[in-house]
């Protein structure tokens, strides 16, 4: 959870939302299949409830004052130029966190975890 303190009061901002919002910007990217877990957790959500897409799945974010660091690991078509995808995903993700929030995320680390065709 990040807190934000300004002359109006406290804002408080869930990392669940961060989990929303980047999860639908990246799945909305082109070249992008689907979502890899990050975690032993979501391994484990995803072995107990399988079937189910979780907009937060490869998703982490990572706070440190009032800059952001968020993680991603997605999996992609096969055929496509890797490099452009994880560009535009960065670029995409950055805009729409900070227009959405007004917090400076700091870095976007893309990791392709796998291929689907």
């Amino acid at each position: 959870m990040i807190k934000i303190e300004n002359h109006l009061g406290n804002i408080e901002i869930n990392d669940a939302y961060f989990s929303d919002l980047i999860g639908h910007t990246v799945t909305a990217c082109f070249g992008v299949a689907g979502m890899a877990n990050s975690g032993a957790s979501q391994g484990l959500r995803a072995f107990f409830f399988r079937g189910r897409n979780y907009l937060d799945q490869g998703v982490q974010v990572k706070s440190a004052g009032m800059d952001l660091v968020i993680d991603l690991h997605i999996i992609v078509t096969y055929g496509v130029n890797i490099s452009a995808i994880a560009d535009s995903i960065v670029n995409k993700v950055r805009y729409t966190v900070e227009q959405a929030t007004g917090l400076t995320v700091n870095k976007v680390n893309v990791f392709v975890d796998g291929m689907k065709e």
